[in-house]
């Protein structure tokens, strides 16, 4: 995507698992790329560490909690682009944690919009929330970006309470000083490089690493499963968008897969098949924490506006990110090249 070519890009959460692939693809095309992140976790899996990436952006340690550090820091990083990601962003952890939930998540974001206003010169902001701010009765209605926010858990609730957020200061504040301001809802984002506990992926690399059975909580779970690169082909589109056209695009975007109806048991069957790994799968709720059992998002409204679309389907989705971790399993040591081979290689599929 030849516009982001020299662009300044900011990213918070740029040490996670999407906001890396995100820093990689920026620097891959040009963009000079800046991060505000808290640091990576002092483990050698993490995709930030594995490819070196302090090394291809500049990239500060900080968190959105303080905002008198995120705002120095943003302003002296002068971004056309900025690309809210950083967050608290497990179900299971949120029950664990919910105050830094909801102070990361809201405050966070509040912070950031705020930064950005006092920085000036920032001509688009992409303010990254999640499919689970929908008010979820688990119908078979997918959800579209006019349906009601809510959330029954602490993340979920908190994504909903940051776009109301968003919406309030795109109202007050933005769109006056022409900072266009969209909010992106993504699916559950499947790819290599994902080391994050309780979430479906890394927890059975691990259980392969381990030689130790994993278990399902809800085996007959519904998500809309998708790619990491496609999640983030919308992104930078709809960053594109609001910087060439500005405020006809700052709006709520949602971001899935075509396929409705894959389960988890689906999911973690075609990966272990997929990697040739022999891996003990078990079938058991183990907590009391309530989780949603079916979740489905409509992405029409990605493709008529945006000219997006998944590129790959769940079940390409899962052997791609199958080959990521056979490859980080059976040679670590060049894992940076892979990485790179399968961005390039998703790179030179898309329109420039």
């Amino acid at each position: 995507m030849q516009f982001y070519a020299d662009k300044r890009v900011f990213i918070t959460g740029h040490t996670g698992f999407k906001g890396s692939w995100l820093s990689l693809w920026l620097a891959q095309a040009g963009a000079r790329v800046i991060g505000y992140s808290r640091p990576p976790e002092e483990t050698p899996d993490s995709l930030f560490t594995l490819t070196s990436l302090a090394g291809r952006m500049t990239s500060h340690y900080g968190d959105v909690g303080n905002f008198s550090e995120l705002s120095h820091v943003l302003k002296e990083a002068r971004p056309d682009v900025v690309f809210h990601m950083a967050a608290q962003s497990l179900v299971l952890p949120s029950y664990e944690s919910p105050v830094e939930t909801f102070a990361t998540n809201v405050m966070g974001t509040v912070h950031v919009l705020e930064a950005v206003r006092k920085a000036g010169g920032v001509k688009a902001v992409v303010n990254v929330t999640t499919d689970k701010c929908y008010e979820n009765n688990e119908t078979a209605i997918a959800f579209r970006e006019d349906d009601k926010l809510g959330g029954y858990d602490p993340y979920s609730s908190s994504k909903a309470a940051a776009e109301i957020v968003s919406a309030g200061y795109r109202h007050s504040f933005l769109t006056s000083e022409h900072i266009p301001m969209a909010t992106v809802r993504a699916g559950n984002v499947i790819g290599g490089g994902d080391f994050s506990r309780h979430r479906l992926i890394p927890d059975i690399i691990r259980a392969a690493q381990s030689k130790v059975p994993v278990n399902l909580r809800h085996p007959e779970s519904i998500r809309p499963w998708q790619y990491v690169l496609d999640v983030l082909h919308g992104y930078l589109l709809v960053g594109k968008a609001l910087y060439e056209q500005g405020e006809s695009y700052a709006q709520a975007y949602n971001f899935g897969p075509d396929e409705s109806n894959v389960t988890v048991g689906v999911v973690a069957d075609q990966l272990v098949k997929a990697m040739q790994n022999p891996v003990t799968i078990t079938h058991g709720k183990t907590d009391t924490s309530h989780e949603a059992h079916l979740l489905k998002l409509n992405n029409i409204k990605a493709k008529t506006v945006l000219g997006w679309r998944p590129r790959l389907s769940t079940h390409d989705a899962i052997e791609t990110t199958a080959k990521w971790y056979g490859h980080y399993l059976a040679h670590p040591q060049s894992i940076t090249e892979f990485t790179l081979e399968q961005l390039t290689a998703y790179r030179t599929g898309i329109p420039a």
